[in-house]
């Protein structure tokens, strides 16, 4: 006899939408970070509070491996198994990484105030899960099914050189705190923001932004190998103090991009908003190093300082500016939204570059002893403005898929 049955089946349980993909939730804690750490290096270089460690120590150290890293395992865990045409990362791993990240983040900034047992401890912990995320990225390349692997060998590289860059760091910060100081901060930012930072975020957007144009590139022969020896040469002549070095580096590297770049034809007049922002945001990468070599070179020539502004043409036009481009188009199309940049995003666009603007005056007006110490101010007030829009805007797309109107 058959029989029936009255209670409803069972539902499977809802997946949670801000978990769901890798990249949304380091994009949304990534920009949380950008403003959090950007706020207390601002009050702690102006000595209105005070840290256990260096303000520009915590400034270099936290954008580089709480911020920018955030940015890019969210996006390599979500896109590397593609390049290599390999098995994802399980959700397991991704979700584990994640929260382990943020209680590592989140003791760094308050072992800043409470404790320095608590601040190494948890650099201790960021540097343990860098580690993981290589050895995953590895087993992803060693085991890939795709037979042209040369963009992700040498993103592998970077990831090893961010690696090396923030051992050095954790144990620079220990040696520091317990024992006589050595020469370790200029070994940890050259490889940690050249290497690793730039580097990576160079390969990573020579390989997409043709992609995403869909234009078809005929890449010189050893483009990336090329590139790759020039930076390091730059970042040896840094750690050796050889300043003349790194100003003809910078101008040869610069020069070499921008060959390359104007020689691919990308459609920069025709192409959408969203990808006119990454074609200029790829431009960035030669101007920066062109204009930050003749700025380096008139600090010499005139003995004046203009305070890291070669870094931060680097950091901001060319990282934060491809970060807004990628951030933008990965977020809307992992969304199942077209990736397309409306008035809103393209005024981003426009106010990274006026906090890039923003800091280079302070740069130049300091090296030229003109008192415009509101300046500074005012590029950190952008920085936050930028990233809090970019964050009340998208931030709902990343945890629960809103539609862009």
């Amino acid at each position: 006899m058959q029989q029936f049955t009255t209670q409803p089946p069972l539902k499977k349980p809802q997946e949670n939408y801000f978990l769901s993909q890798p990249h949304q939730p380091f994009f949304v804690l990534g920009v949380i970070w950008a403003i959090v750490t950007m706020v207390i290096f601002m009050l702690g270089f102006k000595g209105t509070i005070s840290l256990m460690i260096s303000p520009i120590y915590f400034h270099i150290y936290s954008l580089v491996f709480i911020v920018f890293s955030q940015f890019f395992l969210g996006f390599l865990l979500t896109t590397f198994p593609r390049f290599c045409a390999s098995l994802g990362v399980s959700k397991k791993f991704y979700l584990r990484t994640f929260f382990l990240y943020e209680l590592g983040a989140l003791g760094v900034v308050l072992g800043l105030f409470l404790s320095e047992d608590l601040l190494f401890c948890s650099v201790g912990v960021l540097l343990l899960l860098h580690g993981s995320a290589f050895y995953q990225l590895y087993q992803m390349y060693k085991h890939g099914k795709s037979h042209i692997k040369k963009d992700p060998f040498w993103i592998l590289v970077a990831y090893g050189f961010g690696l090396l860059a923030h051992s050095v760091f954790a144990l620079g910060f220990v040696i520091d705190a317990y024992t006589e100081p050595f020469y370790w901060y200029d070994i940890a930012y050259a490889t940690g923001f050249y290497l690793y930072a730039i580097f990576l975020t160079t390969v990573i957007a020579l390989r997409m932004v043709p992609f995403f144009s869909h234009v078809q590139i005929h890449k010189i022969p050893k483009l990336i190998p090329i590139v790759f020896t020039l930076f390091m040469m730059k970042a040896l002549a840094i750690i050796m103090i050889l300043e003349w070095l790194e100003i003809m580096i910078d101008i040869v590297l610069g020069l070499f991009i921008l060959k390359e770049l104007l020689r691919w034809e990308l459609p920069l007049k025709n192409s959408p908003a969203i990808l006119s922002i990454l074609h200029l945001a790829l431009f960035w990468l030669p101007l920066g190093l062109i204009f930050g070599a003749i700025g380096k070179s008139c600090e010499l020539y005139f003995d004046v300082s203009f305070i890291s502004l070669d870094t931060h043409l680097l950091a901001l036009g060319f990282l934060n500016t491809i970060f807004i481009g990628f951030g933008t188009r990965v977020t809307l199309g992992h969304s199942s939204q077209p990736p397309r940049a409306n008035r809103f995003t393209v005024g981003l666009f426009v106010l990274t570059q006026i906090v890039l603007a923003i800091r280079v005056l302070y740069s130049i007006t300091s090296g030229l002893s003109i008192n415009a110490a509101w300046t500074f101010d005012l590029s950190i007030s952008a920085w936050l403005i930028l990233f809090i829009a970019w964050g009340i805007y998208y931030g709902p797309v990343l945890m629960w898929g809103k539609k862009i109107v």
